[in-house]
């Protein structure tokens, strides 16, 4: 897995950060990944507030309860990753940003759902009680469908010519369509108490929460870079980096729900079991799924080899995912 790309200044998607100092960087000169991905999700954060205004909620909680869905911690692995593809296609930051935000909107909008009690039913969400605990399940539904729609009016408001945000839209709504999230859960709550193959389960899994990862990758490049035969190539390479890496952090999750406590998940544990829901980790066993996982990390890597020095913050967020999953899924 190739590295070395030399530092881009603030008009690309990698912000010089010039203020931090030389601690910023490595013997090599080469950006930190800790220094650019916690860069980069404070810009992601500010972004949401910006766009989440709260100036004016009127006499509802809507606009509050969107905030608390959004503004309350989580990893912004996915905003990360478009910024890494970003990166790569030198697409403007502040571009990259809204992106970002509109793709963690999406992100919280799918979570808010996913726990109401007629899905996953759960009460905790990044160690913090739910949506529709705290503010009420209608609220809750209320919050999913604005996230949504404020995803897509940022996408259509961002300073890009009308073909990438008419691609940028295409895109997301692709990936939360019947064909990504919203058919994923459905077969996710298909499977309940069933015995079932493997195969299905990855399905399931790229749909449920692959689509939004491989969207994530891919609306990071499209920013800058059209979908042509010009960068067939180059498009191909991010789908199966993304393919893997998406699935690699579904079965990660799957391996914590049975393993791991609340203060690690942020959620409850033990779910799954509890749900009779059939997964990576209960299929092959603890394990085999852990096998798995870095073997689809392993082929994400293999996937971007190709395209060199350009691809080191998409590698680097392997190396992430890979520290993740040794800290708190080791080895029995």
């Amino acid at each position: 897995m190739q590295t070395g790309s030399t530092l881009h200044d603030d008009r690309t998607g990698v912000s010089a950060l010039g203020g931090l100092g030389a601690q910023a960087h490595g013997a090599s000169g080469r950006l930190l990944p800790e220094i650019w991905m916690q860069d980069g999700a404070k810009r992601v954060e500010q972004a949401l507030a910006r766009l989440l205004c709260a100036e004016d909620d009127g006499e509802t909680e809507l606009m509050a309860a969107m905030r608390y869905a959004t503004l309350h911690g989580g990893k912004r692995t996915r905003a990360l990753l478009c910024l890494a593809a970003g990166a790569l296609a030198d697409t403007p930051a502040h571009m990259l940003d809204d992106v970002g935000a509109a793709i963690e909107m999406m992100h919280a909008c799918t979570l808010v759902h996913d726990d109401l009690p007629a899905m996953d039913d759960d009460v905790l969400r990044r160690g913090l009680p739910t949506v529709h605990v705290k503010f009420g399940e209608a609220t809750a539904i209320l919050v999913g469908d604005a996230l949504q729609a404020h995803a897509f009016l940022t996408l259509a408001s961002l300073d890009a010519p009308g073909d990438n945000r008419i691609a940028l839209v295409r895109e997301l709504a692709q990936a939360v369509s019947a064909e990504g999230a919203a058919g994923g859960q459905a077969m996710d709550l298909s499977l309940v108490g069933k015995h079932v193959e493997l195969d299905r389960i990855v399905a399931m899994h790229r749909m449920k929460s692959g689509a939004l990862v491989r969207a994530s990758v891919r609306m990071g490049a499209l920013c800058a870079i059209a979908e042509d035969a010009a960068h067939a190539a180059l498009y191909c390479a991010l789908d199966r980096y993304s393919a893997c890496f998406g699935l690699a952090l579904q079965v990660v999750d799957d391996i914590l729900d049975a393993t791991a406590d609340t203060a690690t998940l942020g959620k409850t544990p033990g779910k799954d079991a509890a749900a009779q829901k059939p997964t990576c980790a209960s299929i092959m066993g603890l394990q085999a799924a852990r096998q798995f996982a870095l073997d689809l990390l392993r082929d994400a890597g293999e996937a971007i080899a190709p395209l060199g020095p350009r691809a080191e913050r998409l590698a680097q967020m392997l190396q992430r995912a890979n520290a993740y999953l040794f800290k708190h899924a080791p080895c029995a």
